[in-house]
């Protein structure tokens, strides 16, 4: 079971002289003394996740929130702090990376120039191949010297049997004897050692031959099933001679992604392998990879910092933010009821528009240019916040062009980004020139710069947060 399972984790790094500890790191955590020393600066606190098995799970944040460092240690790249890492029923934390059966896309892809892209994917088989050979002869060599070490005591224990009966079993002695001689002779070196090592040099001293002139050991012949059957996967077949330098950015991602695959892992971990493609191209990948992951039903862990790659692509997004983790929520839910302002701010595009308001029992929700009152499902939930100031948030999509009102916002045009099939308006208030909003308007509505429009909030699809805390408000239905 590929389930991955991270405990209370902690990553820090130790100050350089000279350089401030962060102000995350002044907030009084109950953690270990070694997670918490006035030295480091933390990246990473107080992470606990669990990814499913088989499922594609997305951490998303700014740059430097620690969804990097966090994909890393998960890989055997980076020494955790404190904390546990568990892949099904495996402990993690003291395996090196390559016991570990992950799988890693980088961001920079991390071909090797020199070789095609038949080698670049053959790699990692061909030394995983020679390492299970290596265990699997180490293993016979431990068995064999077992049974010659039993086979010599019994040939003691037959020799020390006392006289009697000794004359009949002189042929029988005799006959082990020869048999463990002629064991040792058949099992030498050049047998588990030079032979394979031959079996190499030939391999690769014809590699580059025709292929009816190359010499494949059974080993090889295995390694190419894989790969064929990767790139046939990939449809990069055609690609499989060519080096690195001669090959487009997504065949480059393709290649990468094949590497991880061919190993057959069982996790997959991408770290923004998408952020060096055009817009286009960039689309295009993000579909093959959701659709080659539900067909493989491999694990995966994938890093970005693009909220749309996240919503589209993930079974569920992990929203980071100074190194500790804000929510973990399939898209819609994210979308619909965040947790926090971050989160709010931080999904959908254009982002939330949030407002300063004052909240008024039983309902009334006022601002100097407007005023409304919430649906009845609010009045549970702000009981405490009678005559205290609340803040609104409303999504551009949620704001219309309506007569004037007061109810209603009176704003001016600032910024018209006509799209086609929608047309982004960026507003400022009337009153108060330095608040501004984002909306989102039907294309047919035309629309000029300096022009002063009357704004509609859909109080059904509004959204309050607690000033102090900034913690989402949720009305109870």
């Amino acid at each position: 079971m590929a389930q991955v399972v991270l405990e209370n984790i902690y990553k820090s790094f130790p100050l350089r002289q000279g350089e401030q500890e962060k102000e995350a790191n002044t907030v009084a955590e109950s953690v270990s003394s070694v997670a918490d020393r006035p030295s480091s600066n933390s990246v990473l606190r107080r992470i606990n996740l669990t990814v499913e098995d088989g499922e594609f799970m997305v951490l998303v944040g700014p740059s430097g929130c620690g969804k990097s460092t966090l994909l890393r240690s998960i890989a055997g790249l980076e020494v955790l702090t404190a904390g546990n890492i568990w892949l099904g029923d495996r402990l993690l934390n003291d395996l090196p990376p390559k016991d570990r059966n992950i799988a890693m896309v980088f961001q920079n892809y991390a071909l090797y120039p020199h070789l095609t892209v038949y080698d670049n994917l053959a790699f990692g088989l061909r030394r995983s191949e020679r390492e299970k050979d290596e265990r699997r002869k180490k293993a016979e060599g431990r068995r064999k010297k077992e049974d010659e070490k039993r086979k010599k005591e019994d040939l003691r224990q037959k020799a020390e049997g006392g006289g009697e009966g000794r004359s009949q079993n002189a042929k029988g002695i005799r006959k082990q004897v020869e048999e463990v001689i002629n064991y040792l002779a058949s099992n030498s070196l050049n047998n588990h050692q030079v032979y394979p090592l031959f079996e190499d040099f030939l391999g690769g001293v014809t590699r580059k031959l025709p292929p009816g002139l190359r010499y494949l050991s059974e080993r090889e012949k295995a390694v190419g099933e894989r790969v064929l059957k990767v790139a046939e996967l990939l449809q990069i077949e055609s690609l499989l001679n060519r080096l690195p330098k001669q090959l487009s950015g997504g065949q480059k991602q393709r290649v990468a992604l094949g590497r991880a695959m061919a190993r057959n892992p069982e996790v997959f971990l991408m770290d923004e392998p998408l952020s060096n493609l055009d817009a286009k191209l960039r689309a295009e990948t993000r579909s093959q990879i959701v659709q080659l992951q539900r067909q493989l039903g491999t694990t995966t862990i994938y890093v970005t910092h693009d909220q749309t790659e996240a919503m589209t692509m993930g079974d569920r997004i992990a929203i980071m933010n100074r190194g500790q983790l804000q929510q973990v929520a399939q898209p819609l839910e994210l979308y619909n009821k965040p947790a926090n302002l971050f989160v709010a701010e931080f999904i959908g595009s254009p982002p939330m528009n949030f407002l300063s308001v004052e909240f008024s029992a039983p309902l009334l929700i006022s601002h100097p240019q407007f005023r409304f009152t919430l649906p009845d499902i609010w009045a549970k939930s702000l009981q405490q916040y009678d005559g205290r100031g609340l803040i609104l948030g409303i999504r551009p999509e949620h704001l219309s062009i309506n007569p004037p009102a007061t109810k209603n916002l009176s704003v001016q045009v600032e910024i018209v980004e006509a799209l086609g099939h929608e047309t982004y308006l960026g507003v400022c208030l009337t009153d108060a020139p330095a608040v501004r909003m984002q909306v989102r308007v039907p294309p047919e509505r035309s629309i000029r710069v300096g022009e002063e429009l009357w704004l509609a909030i859909a109080h059904d699809k509004i959204h309050l947060f607690d000033p102090d805390t900034e913690l989402a408000i949720f009305p109870v239905r």
